[in-house]
């Protein structure tokens, strides 16, 4: 951290936020149950009442956001047969950074015949905002997933653009062990200028990635056959069992209105709270 002394570094990190989430569901039957829940620091689990289908977790920071050295982890096991549905409860802002990034882990893992829909909000950066991410997922060998990541570089209802930060994001999927999957977003410094660049976003401020797997060729076909409706750019592809689309609009309310229908195209319900 630039400009502060030994001391002020050791002040600024023990006021920090931290936040941990450790939970495990498991099949009851033809019900899915929470099986372990443990939390730490600003994050917390809710899980809203539902008479039929997965169970639905949402995630909650009572922090309010994210600043430069927070740090938080999310650790989420779904059981042999369980079904669940995660998101969170509004979308996770990250604010302005003074030097060190703010520290995001995601670890999934999937059992044999268990199905888990990630479903976040969106993740929006503020000007000068550092967020370095990492999301880890292991996949029984049938087991199913689908998630769906989307971040706003800046807020355009209030006119601002992320004009530098630094966005960090690695995805790494792994199938019975074996690594299948690995994708690396990189953003830093002069930002706003690089989104306007035709090979990055041609000045969309608003970027998504959906992973679908296992998936064949009518996910594919379904997601395409809405071209006409989408507002903004939505490409998808697929190989060795895995599809992923990638989406890129003017605005979060543009992105999300894309991304809602590419999830209805794959049969896939969103949070109730993503609606509200």
């Amino acid at each position: 951290m630039p400009n502060l002394t030994v001391q002020e570094q050791h002040t600024f990190a023990a006021n920090r936020a931290t936040g941990h989430i450790a939970l495990s569901v498991a099949s009851a039957g033809s019900v899915t149950r929470r099986e372990s829940v443990l939390e730490d620091g600003s994050l917390r689990v809710r899980f809203p009442n539902v008479s039929a289908g997965p169970l639905e977790a949402v995630i909650v920071n009572t922090g309010g956001g994210m600043t430069g050295g927070d740090r938080f982890a999310i650790k989420m096991a779904v059981g042999v047969g369980a079904h669940l549905i995660a998101g969170t409860a509004a979308a996770e802002k990250v604010y302005r950074s003074n030097g060190p990034d703010a520290e995001m882990s995601v670890k999934l893992d999937i059992a044999e015949g268990a199905s888990l829909a990630w479903l976040p909000q969106e993740t929006i950066l503020f000007d000068q905002a550092r967020l370095s991410r990492r999301i880890d997922i292991e996949l029984a060998p049938n087991a199913s997933l689908v998630m769906a990541e989307a971040v706003v570089l800046g807020r355009a209802a209030s006119g601002e653009m992320m004009n530098e930060g630094f966005f960090a994001d690695r995805w790494r999927l792994r199938r019975d062990g074996k690594l299948i999957y690995a994708d690396t977003a990189w953003l830093e410094g002069a930002i706003a200028a690089r989104l306007i660049e035709p090979a990055v976003t041609r000045g969309g401020i608003a970027i998504a990635t959906v992973l679908i797997t296992p998936c064949d060729e009518a996910t594919l076909a379904s997601v395409r056959a809405l071209r006409e409706y989408f507002t903004g750019e939505v490409g998808i592809s697929a190989w060795n069992g895995i599809a992923v689309a990638r989406l890129c609009a003017k605005d979060g309310t543009a992105l999300r209105h894309d991304l809602i229908a590419v999830l209805a195209a794959l049969n896939q319900p969103v949070p109730r709270l993503w609606l509200n």
